[in-house]
């Protein structure tokens, strides 16, 4: 399955499994590259020295690439860097900021730069700081996504339209079927998060990943805009939340609220009401936790089966 993707990352298949926070760990990451996609350790959660511990982890346990995701709004920025490079990373998927003063960094140390993004506008800002790909995020996702309220459908034949670098689709995919579809409307591979969320390997908890594999249609909400957007599960902690809002409140007692340590309460550590619990709109087509290489297995086998149905 050969395009401008797997020859990007020198992988098998064109999927990349999100670097999720409290999530993406060396296991998980590890696994995914051994199947033949692309794994990433998500950085967002890490302190510095754990970080280095799951790279070096993670080079021990696959011989395929993988790659690193750092939010670019994470306190220790600069440490996070010197540590990617240190330790021989090749691929690292930035998001959550301004891609400009770290693309040209990462670049120099012939590392392979991503960016995420959730439109149009700053798509374009993204190649013109010159990444090498983009990750169009459909704010079905989990986690943190655009103000803008765009949907996956919506805005990958948007970004296509406008860029010339390689386009990675994420947003509410989590099957063999979904990437085709995406696939369809211009992406060149796809960046998938909440399926594998539900996996053997995912760092989350348990009680996050069962709590995952019983979420329906409708059981997440977009919330905390005037912050950073958010997708979360409907539990006690969104109710408070909700609660808030009708007094009006300002930004800082939606902080004071949020507090410190809401997201690794919920989904490392698997406090179903009082954490954060951060899944995208497609849990509601997971049903099982299953090993990542079974997840990605499942995922290429629809693709394939349904795209020779239908060509």
């Amino acid at each position: 399955m050969s395009n401008s993707i797997t020859q990007l990352f020198n992988i098998e298949y064109p999927l990349i499994q999100a670097g999720m926070v409290w999530n993406s760990g060396y296991k998980l990451a590890a696994a995914v590259s051994n199947a033949g996609g692309l794994g990433l350790i998500g950085a967002g959660s890490m302190h510095p020295d754990v970080l280095r511990t799951h790279i070096q982890k993670c080079k021990k346990s696959t011989n395929k690439p993988f790659g690193v995701n750092v939010p670019l709004l994470y306190p220790e920025i600069e440490k996070l860097m010197e540590i990617v490079v240190e330790e021989g990373v090749k691929i690292v998927f930035t998001s959550a900021g301004n891609p400009k003063k770290w693309t040209p960094f990462l670049k120099e140390n012939g590392i392979t730069v991503v960016h995420v993004v959730s439109s149009v506008k700053f798509a374009l800002k993204s190649e013109a700081a010159g990444v090498d790909a983009v990750v169009a995020e459909g704010f079905e996702a989990g986690g943190h996504n655009g103000r803008e309220e765009t949907t996956t459908f919506t805005l990958i034949p948007m970004v296509k339209e406008k860029i010339t670098i390689p386009l990675i689709a994420a947003g509410g995919i989590a099957t063999g079927r979904g990437m085709l579809a995406a696939m369809v409307l211009g992406a060149d591979g796809v960046q998938i998060g909440s399926r594998f969320v539900a996996s053997t390997e995912s760092s989350a908890h348990k009680n996050f990943k069962e709590k995952v594999i019983e979420t329906n249609e409708g059981d997440t909400k977009l919330t905390l805009k005037e912050l950073t957007p958010v997708r979360l599960i409907q539990n006690e902690f969104f109710k408070e939340i909700q609660e808030l809002y009708l007094q009006h409140p300002k930004k800082e007692e939606l902080k004071q609220l949020l507090g410190r340590g809401r997201a690794k309460k919920g989904m490392f550590e698997g406090d179903l009401e009082n954490g954060e619990l951060e899944i995208g709109q497609i849990a509601g087509l997971i049903h099982a936790i299953k090993p990542a290489a079974e997840i990605v297995k499942e995922i290429i086998s629809e693709y394939e089966m349904v795209k020779k149905n239908w060509v």
